[in-house]
């Protein structure tokens, strides 16, 4: 960057003292006034050769519509240099007396050409742009007009592809520009990679320029061998030149670099010019994904440019073999529509640079590149994009890529809605041609294994239960090598299901580690193995490591201890809750209360001694327990209370003896520890296996000290023996492992306060996308079912611990919460019934107020009443009606047990009536 800025320095110093060349205008009308504009291009490039033919045309044009005012273009060739591009613009300025110079294909052409016109007031319509726009860009250089768009959009536009075909590994290829930089285009993709799809760059590869090496294909085959070591295979070329593509693809093929599984994207630098490169050049890229800037070619003006540029160019340049207009011709042509158009809204005044590029700034028109409009001297509207695909000796189109829209079958931004909603699933239109000729499947943008390059996958032989993972020497083979060992267990036939599930092959072989699981986890890591397989359990720390597959059995730990059978002289009272227990009681005496007082006045069983009457409403009520009561019932109210007492004795009947089958049937276990706090107050012992995570759990997170936890060999056997010899008193182990465990020694263990964790997994290299694969193939077997039918044929429980013989935890007791709406129901009921009687006898007393004249106070009313329903007599057989005789005032009573009446003239005997016996 020094020379840079010492190159601008030198040429603008040449130029301070020099004015701006401004032709004086003519103030006669029959002279015509002509107006220089200057060019600086690639003369000898395609792309330089396209811009200079449609500018001409443009100019020609222009000149033959006007008759008083002319263009004449001057060209300068900057021979891809830009100190040439600087000279080249000093003599255009000074010796031209241009008004606007128009080109610059690159950015570093285009900075030091704004630098020297911007200082004397020239504007520069630049085809080139930054990867990234600086906010000081319109203060430095004002008078720099950019043709093109950064280049954000253009990685977004990557990133979306990486994210559709989940390539998390990508490796940035660019040609070094010449001032030792990326023009910061890996800087936009890496931050694009992160925000759409999570992937990442995995390398980059820094091409020199190629003006600079005398043996391009030595520099290009030393930079790809940095990449053949690794696992990833997307490559996206960021930037270069045409010549570089060409030694970059045939060394890339020549290397194996460019074959199936194998992903190459190039943006629109080489894009754009595909149509420049020759077919050996073309069929070598075969399969890659090109990024072109967008223009439409069916539009009445297209036709008419495209069929004279056509004309022109090959009358010109006939060694060329492509002779279509490219997105750069287009622009060149706008570019020259933009001065004569601003020209016009000045009516030919141009002695102002400030007004003229005030006025090329405000163009507003669709040219042949696209919509025409500037915000702080870049086109406003960003590129539509259009995938490519390189097929044979030619490419082919595929689908577009909008801002703010993302994948679309249509370039119009209206049309969007649902016709670009599916293109992540449904692919782009028409089949895709990638490397290597890959068919019925996409890249997997990864060093994927072969037969002769099987995948190392890491098994581990310290297992905690062989039931996980068993390895064994082959019988069949007396070799002992890793090659002739025999692998089994749950993991490893989970493992050969899901890579049969998959629909391509997978090459595989084991490879034992005899190590602790975090090493074999490093192993991964550092690339030992490319995948790990065993019963490895998903942690945080581990993920940062390496990637793990959808969790294909649940994980975490629980506390086990050692239990006995639990026995009760009280079993029976163990269905219901002491509450519930009260309850009952108290509804029983209640039923009997309520009985006896509906039932008393009619009902001579209800009736006698006091002795009496309280045994026989015993009965009645003990013997509805058991639905054999006899007693006779005389009211219908009384009936009411008993039907609904009898459905409340049935509902609990058949709960108890529920509960209570299930409390005698299933042997329960009673923990002699319940919980860890008892285990940590109580300073006992505790074991977990030393190759685990759980004993740094236990420390850092359940707080336990490091002298109570006993770590020991990851040996069945050591289990038992610890606590056998009262070494611990509880152990950890990891969910799965207890389930194995409990399956053999349930009659003595059981299991209490489970911690969750992420599952067991398998682990790839990270970025791989093999394990995005395997963990949609486990998520098939676990919803086909054909998961849950391995786990019961490796996990069944022991003759011991079957289904019907497994021990169980006390099942909970009944509350009074289950039936507290049966009780509601039940007492409302009752105590409805019984404000019914006591209604209906307080209506017939009121009846015979007139009758009997006295002290008739609420007090004497309840004694009444009260003597009514006690009755001692026995003479009222209905409490529906009471006679006029029980109701009489206290001055008709006598002390004897027979009646005396004084009688009035008013009254005579034989009009006195006494009903005895009263009957409804």
């Amino acid at each position: 960057m020094n020379r840079f800025f010492f190159l601008v320095l030198i040429i603008a110093s040449e130029l301070v003292f020099v004015s701006p060349g401004v032709e004086s205008a003519s103030t006669n009308v029959n002279i015509e006034e002509v107006t220089k504009i200057g060019a600086i291009v690639d003369a000898n490039s395609q792309m330089g050769k396209q811009a200079i033919t449609a500018m001409k045309i443009a100019v020609q044009n222009f000149n033959s519509d006007s008759r008083n005012h002319k263009l004449s273009l001057q060209i300068r060739d900057h021979n891809r240099d830009p100190f040439q591009a600087a000279m080249a613009a000093q003599e255009l300025i000074n010796n031209e007396k241009v008004k606007v110079i128009a080109g610059m294909e690159t950015w570093e052409e285009t900075a030091v050409v704004a630098e020297i016109a911007s200082r004397v007031q020239v504007p520069i319509l630049s085809f080139a742009a930054p990867a990234v726009t600086p906010l000081s860009m319109s203060r430095r250089w004002p008078y720099l007009i950019r043709m093109a768009s950064n280049d954000s959009e253009q990685m977004k536009c990557i990133a979306d592809l990486a994210q559709k075909y989940n390539w998390r590994r990508v490796a940035a290829i660019y040609e070094d520009n010449v001032y030792g930089g990326d023009s910061g285009k890996l800087a936009l993709l890496s931050e694009a990679l992160q925000n759409v799809s999570s992937s990442e760059i995995e390398s980059r590869l820094v091409l020199p320029p190629i003006s600079s090496i005398s043996d391009p294909k030595e520099a290009v085959r030393g930079e790809l061998k940095k990449v053949q070591d690794k696992q990833s295979r997307v490559f996206i070329v960021l930037q270069a030149s045409l010549d570089m593509i060409t030694h970059l693809f045939t060394e890339a093929n020549t290397m194996g670099l460019v074959g199936k599984d194998s992903v190459w994207i190039v943006t629109n630098t080489v894009a754009n010019a595909l149509d420049s490169l020759n077919t050996t050049v073309i069929s070598s890229m075969e399969g890659t994904l090109g990024i072109k800037s967008y223009y439409s070619d069916d539009s009445s003006p297209y036709k008419e440019f495209s069929a004279l540029f056509r004309r022109n160019f090959t009358s010109e340049y006939p060694e060329e073999d492509h002779f279509h207009p490219s997105i750069h011709a287009l622009r060149a042509h706008d570019s020259i529509k933009i001065i004569t158009e601003a020209m016009g809204r000045l009516n030919y005044n141009i002695s102002s640079p400030e007004m003229l590029l005030r006025q090329m700034l405000s163009s507003d028109f669709s040219g042949l590149s696209g919509e025409i409009r500037f915000k702080d001297g870049e086109l406003l509207n960003a590129d539509t994009l259009r995938i490519v695909n390189v097929v044979g000796k030619k490419y082919k189109e595929l689908d577009f890529w909008l801002p703010n829209f993302g994948f679309s079958k249509t370039s119009s931004k209206h049309n969007v809605g649902d016709i670009s909603s599916n293109i992540a699933a449904e692919g782009f239109t028409g089949p895709v041609i990638w490397p290597g000729n890959l068919i019925n499947r996409n890249p997997k943008g990864w060093a994927m294994p072969s037969n002769q390059e099987p995948m190392r996958i890491g098994v581990p032989t310290r297992t905690f239960f062989e039931k996980f993972v068993v390895i064994k020497d082959d019988p069949l083979n007396g070799n002992s090598n890793d090659k002739n060992l025999r692998y089994d267990g749950f993991s490893i036939e989970l493992f050969r299901l899901v890579v049969d599930h998959l629909n391509y092959d997978l090459p595989y072989e084991f490879v034992p580690h005899d190590g602790v699981y975090d090493d074999l986890i490093n192993g991964v890591y550092d690339k030992t193995y490319d995948a790990a397989v065993g019963d490895l359990t998903i942690l945080g720390n581990r993920t940062e490591y390496v990637e793990f597959t959808q969790p294909y059995a649940e994980s975490g730990f629980s506390m086990i201890v050692p239990a006995k059978q639990e026995e009760s002289t009280w079993m029976f009272t163990m269905p219901f809750t002491w509450e519930m227990w009260m309850v009952t009681a108290a509804s029983f005496i209640y039923t009997m209360f309520i009985v006896w007082l509906l039932e008393h006045q009619s009902n001579p069983e209800f009736r006698g001694t006091l002795k009496d009457q309280i045994s026989n409403i015993l009965w009645f009520a003990f013997s509805t327990l058991f639905f054999s009561h006899r007693a006779k019932i005389k009211s219908n109210l009384t009936r009411v209370v008993v039907v609904l007492w009898l459905f409340v004795v049935f509902i609990l009947t058949s709960s108890y003896t529920a509960s209570l089958s299930s409390l005698l049937t299933v042997r329960r276990l009673e923990p002699n520890v319940t919980d860890i706090h008892s285990l940590k107050s109580c300073n006992l012992k505790v074991g977990c296996v030393d190759d685990s995570f759980v004993k740094k759990y236990l420390e850092e997170v359940l707080g336990f000290r490091s002298g109570n936890i006993v770590p020991f060999g990851n040996i069945e056997a050591n289990y038992i023996q610890k606590f056998e010899n009262n070494t611990i008193d509880s152990l950890f182990l990891e969910r799965p492992y207890e389930k194995v465990f409990l399956n053999k020694y349930c009659k003595k263990y059981t299991a209490i306060n489970t911690y969750r964790f992420g599952g067991l997994g398998f682990a790839f290299q990270r970025g791989s996308p093999i394990a995005l694969d395997i963990s949609r193939a486990i998520l098939d077997l676990s919803e086909n079912g054909r998961l849950k039918t391995l786990e019961e044929e490796w996990f069944k429980p022991s003759s011991e611990c079957s289904a019907d013989e497994r021990y169980s935890i006390r099942p909970e007791n009944l509350t009074l919460h289950s039936f507290w709406g049966l009780y509601i129901v039940y007492g409302a009921t009752s105590i409805f019934c019984f404000l019914l009687f006591v209604i209906r006898l307080l209506n017939n007393s009121w009846s015979h107020q007139e009758t009997y004249q006295g002290n008739v106070s609420a007090w004497n009313i309840a004694a009444r009443l009260a003597r009514c329903i006690h009755n001692r007599k026995g003479t009222i057989n209905n409490p529906a009606r009471v006679s006029a005789l029980d109701l009489a005032p206290p001055a008709l009573e006598s002390s004897s047990s027979r009646w005396e009446y004084k009688l009035s003239p008013t009254h005579p005997p034989e009009n006195l009536q006494v009903e005895l016996q009263m009957h409804e």
